[in-house]
């Protein structure tokens, strides 16, 4: 009984620490892609713009982000129903970038900041505290589809892949059986 929940308990970190880091991957190049084109608007065309200017930057980070994350990050969480996955993405990065955006908004209106490098590094933190808002939802609202699934098993802990008692690879989804990310059966 406890080294069946200990496999469990292992099974789960495992599977949310390899999501985590992929996440933190497509992340970091969609941080370097939004802070780029911002920094690069602020100080060139939008230079009266800036929380215009993080606006267009998260959003062409958003699109980058929606395709590495449902090739790569949740693939095996993916819904069938794309045009719903996207909008769902949206919607959760719309409030993400008004998180962003709300901070540079702030930090230049409320607070009268005037400092470019301030009101980037205000959008920065808006970012973090976005991101964390993010993965949450991206997992459990739009790459959700193996959560949405009604289990074929008697306990939980048999859908974590690996375990003794998981369903074998012949019978999982096509894609999943190909995955080779995803650990294969050891019997």
């Amino acid at each position: 009984m406890i080294n069946t929940l200990a496999e469990r308990i292992r099974g789960l970190a495992s599977l949310f620490w390899r999501e985590v880091a992929k996440f933190g991957a497509v992340g970091g190049v969609a941080f370097v892609i939004d802070n780029g084109l911002t920094y690069y608007l602020m100080h060139g065309p939008m230079t009266d713009s800036e929380a215009k200017a993080r606006f267009v930057g998260a959003s062409v980070a958003t699109v980058f982000s929606w395709i590495a994350n449902r090739l790569w990050t949740f693939r095996h969480r993916r819904q069938a129903n794309v045009l719903r996955e996207f909008l769902m993405f949206v919607l959760i990065n719309g409030i993400g970038i008004g998180i962003s955006t709300g901070f540079t908004a702030l930090a230049k209106y409320s607070l009268g900041v005037t400092d470019k490098n301030m009101l980037f590094a205000a959008g920065v933190l808006g970012i973090l505290v976005a991101t964390v808002v993010r993965f949450f939802a991206y997992r459990f609202l739009v790459f959700n589809q193996e959560l949405d699934q009604e289990p074929e098993f008697s306990h939980d802990h048999e859908l974590i892949e690996g375990h003794r008692h998981a369903k074998p690879a012949a019978s999982r989804p096509q894609t999943e059986a190909n995955d080779p990310e995803i650990p294969a059966r050891q019997d």
